[in-house]
């Protein structure tokens, strides 16, 4: 039982850390261009000749 006071908490601030993370992603502007990595992976940008 005592092993709940560790772990309750742990998980609370592991949630928060995970919540901090996403929301810090999505101020800084990380999933605006969606499509754009997805179709630039099929392009090739060398031109090599």
């Amino acid at each position: 039982m005592s092993i709940l006071l560790w772990m309750v908490p742990l998980s609370i601030l592991l949630a928060g850390v995970g919540l901090w993370g996403l929301l810090w992603a999505i101020r800084d502007n990380q999933y605006n261009d969606l499509q754009g990595a997805a179709e630039r992976i099929l392009f090739d940008d060398d031109d090599k000749k």
